[in-house]
C-alpha cells in the first residue's frame, strides 16, 4: 500500500481521463479504462500475491464514500480477515425472537431490577409469540396489528408499552445489520392512523363481578365446552392473570404435590410464585392431559401456540357478562377481605402481589404456600356453592380498584 493517503481531490477525480489506476494512497486506486469507465479498486498483497477488490462505480460511489469503504477493508485486514470473504458471506436473517432476546439481553445492565427483564420478556414472548419464530425482514405492519388490535381498547396500557417495545426490537434488529425498511411498529405516521388515540389510563380499575355472584357464575361456565372455557376457570380458581395461564407448560405443574410454579420471567413482578392447586384445579389439568397436543396446558387452535389473548374475553362476551377476566382476582380479593379471617399478607401473596418494603420483605423468605393452600380451598369451596336466585344478576358489574 502506498504511503501517503488522501492524494486525490474530488476536482481530480472528476477530471481524470487517463486510463489507468490512480491512487489514493492506502490500497485505493481510481480504476479508468480504456473506454472511459471509471470505478474504484482496493489492492493489497497476501503471501506476495497480489489481490484487488471493487468497490464500486464512480457515478454510485464518490470520493469520501470510496475512501469509507477502503477504511473498512483495511481494518478487515487488520483483524486477519479475508475483505472478499466477508463481504461475500450473507448476514443470518435474525427472528424477531431472536431479536428481541438480544435486545433484552443487551439492555440488561441498565434495569434496576430483574422485574424490568421479567416484564420485558414476558410480553415479547406471549403476546408476540405469532411472530417469534418469523424473519424481522418479512414482518410488516399488517402482522403488528395482529399483536396489538385485541388488546388496544381491552388493555390499552399493556397494548401501548408493547408497541413501544416491538419498535425497540426492529431497530434493534435493523442496527444489527437486517436489511429492513420503514420499522412496521412506529407510531407517529404510522399506526397512529390506524389505531385510535390511547384513552387515558385509570390505574388499578377493572371491572368486576360482585364475589357473591360468582358462584352462579362458575356454574354456568362449568357447562360451556372447549379449551378456553376450562382456561377462564382455571385462571378464576387460582386468581392467576391471564397471561400466566395462557403460557402455562406442562413442566411447571406437579399434580402430586398440587403445586403450580410460575417462573419469574412470566410474571410481572419477575419473581418465581408458587399456586398451590385446589382439588377442582387439578381435574381441569388431568381433563387437559386427556387433550394433551403439546408443551402448553392451554394450547390455541395453531399447533404450538397459546390460546389468543382475546380467548377469555370472548367466552365473558358470549355468556353476554359485563366484566373483565382481571376483575375476578379483584372478587377474590373482596372475598378473601370480607368473609375470611386469612390474613392480608396471605391475600396478596395469592395474587402475587409484592408486600411491604424491601427490607421487610428480605426478612420473610417464605412464601406461605400452605397458608394460602388453605385459602385456596376455601375459595374453590365457596365458589362450588348453589348459587340459587344469584343467577339472574350475571350481567351485573361493578368497578373496583
Amino acid at each position: 500500500m502506498a504511503r501517503h493517503m488522501h492524494t486525490l481531490s474530488a476536482r481530480t477525480v472528476a477530471t481524470l481521463a487517463k486510463p489507468g489506476r490512480h491512487s489514493d494512497g492506502g490500497g485505493l486506486y481510481l480504476n479508468i479504462t480504456a473506454s472511459g469507465a471509471r470505478s474504484w479498486v482496493f489492492m493489497w498483497k497476501v503471501d506476495g500475491k497480489r489481490r484487488e477488490m471493487g468497490l464500486g462505480a464512480l457515478r454510485d460511489v464518490p470520493l469520501a464514500r470510496a475512501r469509507e469503504r477502503a477504511a473498512e477493508v483495511r481494518q478487515k485486514l487488520a483483524d486477519g480477515l479475508d475483505p472478499i470473504a466477508a463481504r461475500d458471506t450473507k448476514p443470518k436473517v435474525m427472528t424477531f425472537g431472536e431479536a428481541a432476546d438480544a435486545l433484552i439481553e443487551s439492555m440488561s445492565s441498565s434495569w434496576r431490577n430483574e422485574k424490568h427483564r421479567a416484564q420485558w420478556k414476558m410480553t415479547l414472548t406471549v403476546y408476540c409469540e405469532p411472530l417469534r419464530a418469523r424473519p424481522v425482514t418479512e414482518i410488516g405492519t399488517e402482522d403488528v396489528l395482529k399483536v396489538l388490535q385485541p388488546l388496544w381498547t381491552t388493555k390499552p396500557e399493556t397494548a401501548s408499552r408493547l408497541r413501544g417495545r416491538m419498535e425497540r426490537v426492529f431497530d434493534f434488529a435493523r442496527a444489527r445489520g437486517q436489511g429492513m425498511g420503514e420499522n412496521p411498529a412506529r407510531w407517529r405516521g404510522q399506526l397512529d392512523a390506524v389505531l385510535p388515540k390511547r384513552a387515558r389510563l385509570t390505574r388499578g380499575h377493572h371491572k368486576a363481578m360482585p364475589f357473591d355472584n360468582v358462584p352462579a357464575f362458575m356454574m354456568a361456565l362449568r357447562e360451556r365446552e372447549g379449551m378456553a372455557p376450562r382456561a377462564l376457570e382455571f385462571a378464576i380458581l387460582t386468581a392467576a392473570r391471564s397471561g400466566e395461564v395462557f403460557g402455562a407448560r406442562w413442566d411447571e405443574f406437579d399434580l402430586e404435590a398440587r403445586v403450580w410454579t410460575v417462573p419469574a420471567a412470566r410474571m410481572k413482578a419477575g419473581r418465581v410464585h408458587r399456586v398451590p392447586l385446589s382439588a377442582r384445579a387439578v381435574e381441569i389439568l388431568q381433563e387437559m392431559q386427556q387433550k394433551r397436543l403439546g408443551e402448553l396446558v392451554f394450547p390455541g387452535t395453531k399447533p404450538g401456540r397459546p390460546l389468543s389473548v382475546m380467548a377469555l374475553e370472548m367466552v365473558l362476551r358470549r355468556m353476554k357478562v359485563d366484566v373483565t377476566v382481571h376483575g375476578f382476582r379483584s372478587a377474590f380479593r373482596d372475598w378473601a377481605g370480607e368473609r375470611t379471617h386469612f390474613p392480608r399478607e396471605v391475600a396478596e401473596a395469592a395474587l402475587a402481589h409484592l408486600v411491604g418494603d424491601a427490607v421487610e420483605r428480605a426478612y420473610r423468605r417464605g412464601d406461605a404456600l400452605e397458608k394460602r393452600r388453605e385459602l385456596m380451598d376455601a375459595w374453590a369451596s365457596f365458589l362450588e356453592q348453589k348459587a340459587g336466585s344469584n343467577v339472574v344478576h350475571l350481567k351485573a358489574g361493578r368497578t373496583v380498584p
